[in-house]
């Protein structure tokens, strides 16, 4: 009895190292399901795999090793990190969005939380180069005078479904916008936003110089790290919209550097 456990213990900590490298990342509540297993057993599991370097533990679930700076997580892997504290993100960023204002919303999980909360802002034009973002505002069907105007840029496709390259920096070049709202993988004291993906990065710096506002929405998690890209100084943020797992002396670092700190409480 001892050995079959023992074998059935591999070929689950077998499927799950596969999807965390085909996805990008896994959550806890999947593996249950699909594994039939409790959550106990999972995240037993998760030890076992995060001890032999092959994932790293995150809130809600399992990404590939952090010394993989390089390595870009699926847009559904990180649809299911600190989801609460995304929708707090966004109730908060949302809050500073005016009616008949030009904003731009980057790639990234975040900001699509914030798009699904500004489809009944009047008279807004957004620009992005996701197409995720893109769809919520085309599927939203508020009256026509409250449509958003949408660009979506054109480019290459990447795994969290942005759009980068060449042809998106051209058109965001061409643009000015009254705020831009930025999703980041990292986020530090000296190397400022960062990305794990070199064309996404001169990307975000077109969208960071066209804009008049930056506004950087990122969960606690993302402070203190550092993607293989940086592209943009905290000098050139002007807010940063958290949430409350951001701890007292990141806080205090933030306020030095930013000039706005919105942290957002739990959702009611």
């Amino acid at each position: 009895m001892g050995e079959q456990q023992s074998l059935l213990a591999e070929q689950r900590r077998a499927v799950i190292a596969d999807e965390v490298r085909r996805r990008g990342g896994v959550r806890v509540n999947e593996l249950t399901r699909r594994l039939g297993v409790s959550d106990m057993t999972v995240r037993r599991d998760l030890d076992v795999l995060a001890r032999q370097g092959v994932l790293e533990k995150v809130h809600g679930g399992a990404v590939p090793p952090a010394d993989a700076s390089a390595h870009e997580p699926g847009f559904e892997a990180k649809s299911g990190l600190e989801p609460d504290a995304k929708e707090s993100i966004a109730r908060e960023a949302a809050a500073l969005v005016s009616p008949g204002t030009a904003i731009a919303l980057s790639g990234g999980t975040t900001t699509y939380a914030l798009a699904k909360r500004l489809t009944g802002v009047a008279d807004l034009t957004v620009v992005t180069n996701s197409v995720r973002v893109a769809d919520v505002f085309h599927a939203a069907q508020p009256g026509a005078e409250r449509q958003a105007a949408v660009v979506l840029t054109g480019g290459v496709r990447t795994p969290s479904d942005s759009l980068v390259g060449p042809v998106a920096d051209q058109a965001i070049r061409s643009l000015h916008v009254d705020v831009l709202f930025i999703g980041v993988h990292g986020i530090a004291p000296e190397a400022g936003l960062s990305t794990p993906n070199l064309a996404e990065a001169e990307t975000n710096r077109c969208l960071v110089r066209s804009a008049r506002r930056v506004v950087v929405v990122a969960d606690h998690t993302k402070w203190g790290t550092v993607g293989l890209s940086s592209f943009a100084t905290l000098d050139q943020v002007d807010t940063l919209v958290t949430d409350d797992g951001l701890d007292e002396q990141a806080r205090a670092e933030v306020a030095e550097r930013l000039r706005q700190l919105v942290v957002a409480g739990p959702q009611g």
